[in-house]
């Protein structure tokens, strides 16, 4: 199983200069609460992943700090240079690298190190469950099996 074929592709993308009140707003709107930061990729229509923002990282860096939220940008809260998984490795290594991280979702970048999706730990667990399911179902398809094989 590999980062590319388990992450969600529809990512929410803000850029560094827009205001926190923007992103706050794009949160809701998107019902998300986790923004990746790029700027244009190196190709047409592409994007470089240059940070990301939690909604956490508006509480800290304005509610907890009692800072107008107009008066700062995404850039001034956001995770600069944040861990990527590249969509062609296995998701055990990106899943290592999250735990030592302490993180629950990592941007997917492709080769060139264009933006392809978000890999979450509810991504995972998802693709962990239709793998389960698909072993469970070998289990009860060979009971079948041996049953009708053998009355």
């Amino acid at each position: 199983m590999n980062v590319g074929s388990t992450c969600h592709h529809a990512v929410v993308t803000i850029a560094a200069q827009d205001d926190l009140v923007t992103a706050a707003r794009v949160m809701r709107e998107k019902h998300v609460g986790y923004l990746v930061v790029t700027e244009p990729g190196k190709r047409e229509g592409t994007q470089r992943v240059v940070g990301v923002l939690t909604d956490r990282d508006i509480v800290v860096a304005v509610v907890a700090r009692e800072v107008d939220p107009r008066s700062l940008t995404v850039g001034d809260a956001m995770t600069a240079k944040p861990f990527t998984a590249g969509e062609s490795e296995p998701v055990e290594v990106a899943l290592r690298h999250m735990r030592e991280l302490g993180i629950r979702r990592a941007p997917v970048v492709g080769h060139e190190g264009e933006l392809k999706g978000v890999l979450s730990l509810d991504d995972v667990l998802e693709a962990l469950a239709v793998q389960l399911n698909n072993i469970a179902a070998v289990i009860r398809n060979e009971q079948r099996t041996e049953r009708s094989a053998r009355p």
